[in-house]
């Protein structure tokens, strides 16, 4: 049997996770004509708290996907995931989308629509309630959602110094 010696390009992590939430196609009138090319929205996971969201731009598809994950892979945040939920109430907003993320109980599911739904996968949440309000651009909703992790990220460092030093000076 010949041929099956052929890798995916990339060694594949089995605990890492990606998932291409849009691929769009981007034209540009120039001098000479239309410039086509390719934008693709990816968010890569390691489904235990670590999530990265990234857009990647080239000519073709394939070279889009690869930049945003590698972007992804450079632009992670670490996630307290509580019980599979996070600790935390949180309402974002970035440009249109406003995004509310509550934490749920156990065996509640995933209740999320759209490109939220990807990015907690990503991260290993299993029970949440989240609610997109404003627009339904993808783009918008992912980056409100990681602003939105990001903030649960700082409360959560901010929550453990404060215990630190409640502790310290007791």
């Amino acid at each position: 049997m010949r041929g099956n010696n052929r890798g995916s390009g990339r060694p594949q992590d089995p605990n890492s996770y990606e998932q291409v939430i849009q691929i769009k196609r981007v034209s540009k009138k120039t001098k000479g004509g239309s410039l086509v090319s390719f934008a693709a929205l990816v968010v890569t996971g390691d489904k235990k708290g670590q999530v990265g969201l990234g857009l990647g731009k080239a000519p073709n598809v394939a070279d889009a996907i690869k930049k945003a994950v590698r972007l992804a892979n450079r632009n992670l945040v670490k996630i307290p995931v509580v019980k599979g939920t996070i600790p935390y109430q949180v309402k974002e907003k970035f440009g249109a989308a406003h995004i509310i993320l509550k934490p749920a109980p156990s065996g509640t599911g995933i209740i999320a629509g759209g490109s939220i739904r990807s990015i907690v996968e990503a991260a290993g949440i299993t029970d949440i309630v989240s609610k997109i309000l404003g627009t339904n651009n993808k783009l918008s909703n992912s980056y409100a959602t990681f602003k939105a992790l990001k903030s649960v990220e700082a409360l959560s460092t901010k929550h453990e110094y404060l215990k630190k030093y409640q502790a310290e000076n007791k």
